[in-house]
């Protein structure tokens, strides 16, 4: 059987301007997994993973306006109530396509737990923004009432949260998944990138903190010993000298050109960058592609028609 593990990118359930709303992302939700359509029927085991930003910035700011009335959750908590509700929504819109277009097979979500280094130097100095923006003002009151928090102006006059982005080291339910998509079902896990936890004198323990998506669903393609990793994102290809007169879209490239790319500062390490890093990660490993794509591109993607491809060396 082969195994195709499907990142999805933030703008296959949300749209940058729109409030996301719950019937925004189901209908975005339905859209993405309308394109995946002749994969569910493929037969090949396959596994989803999805971002969460949009969501836990949401589930932070309900946070912070019930606490007078409720006990706070702490970050790792909030990740899994992201991780079950999306999972939910695509699950029950997976059902939905699975029953109006014949295909028999299962679909689940899996609570994942992505094991974490206690002594990542990220927990040192936090770099993942999170949550709402704040006024100058806002984020003076912040620091006096949270002083566990870590405010960094992330643009002139606009401020924000930081926390730890620890690199992943192992996906904590991998037998668990492995057994479903080898019975056939589609199974939705690492949502997020997982929930972050370490070991304490026996005990897993949640951290404070967030893991890249692109950066755990590279790991747990990895582990399961996917064939693919296809990576959704909103461009149908990556970029070099992106914006920039001598764009040049790129397709099929080896490990070591995505490195020297890398390594040039082609990619961002806000856009694209992680991406890049988690392509190359996999193939390294073992992963025969990591394809680069939009959700539109998916089907023309896998049959080698477009989308930038990462592989060990060229035919």
């Amino acid at each position: 059987m082969e195994i195709v593990v499907v990142a999805l990118g933030g703008n296959a359930i949300t749209r940058p301007g729109e409030p996301g709303t719950i019937p925004q992302q189901f209908a975005h939700t339905a859209e993405t997994l309308g394109h995946l359509t002749s994969l569910f029927s493929s037969g090949c085991g396959l596994v989803i993973t999805h971002g969460n930003g949009p969501q836990i910035g949401n589930i932070l700011i309900r946070v912070e306006e019930s606490e007078r009335r409720v006990p706070r959750l702490p970050l790792d908590t909030c990740v899994s109530d992201s991780q079950g509700g999306m999972g939910y929504m695509i699950q029950r819109l997976a059902c939905e396509l699975f029953r109006r277009v014949g295909i028999r097979r299962g679909v689940a979500t899996l609570i994942t737990q992505v094991l974490v280094d206690p002594g990542d130097p990220d927990f040192g100095h936090p770099s993942k923004p999170i949550g709402e923006y704040y006024t100058c003002q806002q984020a003076c009151r912040l620091r006096a009432e949270r002083p566990d928090w870590l405010i960094h102006e992330i643009e002139p006059g606009r401020f924000r949260r930081v926390v730890p982005s620890p690199h992943p080291l192992a996906i904590i339910e991998e037998d668990a998944i492995v057994s479903l998509v080898r019975s056939g079902v589609v199974t939705i896990a690492c949502g997020g990138g997982g929930i972050p936890v370490t070991w304490q004198d026996g005990r897993l323990v949640g951290v404070e903190g967030v893991v890249d998506k692109d950066l755990a669903s590279s790991l747990l393609a990895s582990q399961i010993h996917a064939h693919k990793l296809v990576i959704v994102t909103s461009v149908e290809r990556a970029a070099i000298r992106y914006g920039k007169p001598d764009q040049r879209w790129l397709g099929t490239i080896t490990i070591e050109e995505a490195r020297a790319y890398l390594d040039a500062g082609e990619f961002p390490a806000g856009s694209m960058g992680p991406k890049i890093e988690a392509g190359i990660g996999f193939v390294e490993r073992g992963g025969e592609a990591c394809i680069i794509t939009s959700t539109e591109q998916v089907e023309r993607a896998l049959e080698d028609r477009t989308g930038t491809w990462i592989v060990r060396g060229r035919a």
